[in-house]
């Protein structure tokens, strides 16, 4: 009777194991695509918009981390300039948190290439 037992001790346990292998991928696949954002739905400045105008103007990011990196202010185009002066304010602090003077400085010396109309 041990034998016939651990025979279907054995067999139950196979079928377990290969019924885990089979159900497992079904219940792991989710058809959600997963989210644009790479960070969390309650953070609470939205990074990618505050960056989107930069890297949609062509050599933008380029010319502003050299001007972080350089202190000089003289390789801001007007383009980029124009893009960097449609930046809201709240994002500055979080998109150059290790230099918060960068943002106004940038704006006052953009403020010279590109006139704003008030």
């Amino acid at each position: 009777m041990g034998n016939n037992s651990r025979a279907i001790f054995s067999l139950f346990f196979v079928v377990a194991i290969v019924a885990a292998i089979l159900i497992t991928p079904g219940i792991a696949h989710d058809d959600k695509p997963p989210p644009r954002s790479q960070f969390p739905p309650d953070f609470p400045i939205d990074l990618e918009k505050c960056w989107s105008s930069l890297f949609n103007t062509q050599g933008c990011v380029f010319e502003l981390l050299k001007s972080v990196f350089s202190g000089q202010f003289g390789n801001v185009g007007v383009a980029c300039c124009k893009a960097f002066s449609t930046i809201d304010a709240n994002c500055w602090p979080h998109m150059f948190p290790l230099n918060p003077f960068f943002p106004p400085l940038l704006k006052d010396n953009c403020a010279h290439i590109v006139p704003t109309h008030k």
